[in-house]
């Protein structure tokens, strides 16, 4: 079956993360859990799933930005501890937008890193199905950009992103 199609203002969305982190050098893009999710540094730091940004957070102020309005935890099992959904009222103000993003930034070097799967070579005599799950493997699209430390030539001028037009 075919990927359904990402809405404009998802795509803006996901251009808006690109632009916030285009002075980090480390930076890979995957789809994971129905996410368009960006990674520094290894670690999952914030993502995009529809109209929401996605942000990882640090332990200690969890308990206080699950009560702030127009942010939800991701998982409400606690599967996902850490990670917050802010919604578009909660990032609508450009000083709101750079404060998820900064906090989401200066927690990662703090991040542990999930550590990376184990995949089966043709001479570990595992197949498929050998107490493994072979859809497991297939989280991600596979999606991998890492980006050098090189800036446009404009990049020091004001830039005005399209989830800010109304300011």
């Amino acid at each position: 079956m075919p990927a359904k199609p990402i809405a404009p203002e998802t795509l803006q969305l996901i251009d808006a993360v690109r632009d916030a982190l285009q002075d980090c050098t480390a930076v890979e893009e995957k789809t994971m859990f129905g996410c368009h999710v960006f990674m520094v540094d290894g670690k999952m730091c914030l993502g995009v799933e529809n109209d929401e940004l996605l942000v990882r957070l640090p332990p200690a102020s969890h308990a206080q930005i699950a009560e702030m309005p127009g942010v939800r935890p991701l998982s409400s099992h606690g599967l996902m501890d850490g990670y917050f959904l802010v919604g578009p009222t909660g990032y609508a103000r450009r000083e709101q937008w750079q404060h998820w993003i900064s906090e989401a930034l200066a927690f990662n070097p703090l991040a542990k890193a999930t550590p990376k799967r184990k995949t089966g070579s043709k001479t570990d005599g595992k197949k498929p199905g050998d107490g493994e799950n072979p859809g497991a493997q297939g989280s991600s699209s596979g999606r991998k950009r890492t980006r050098a430390a090189s800036k446009p030539a404009d990049a020091d001028a004001p830039r005005k992103h399209p989830i800010f037009d109304s300011e």
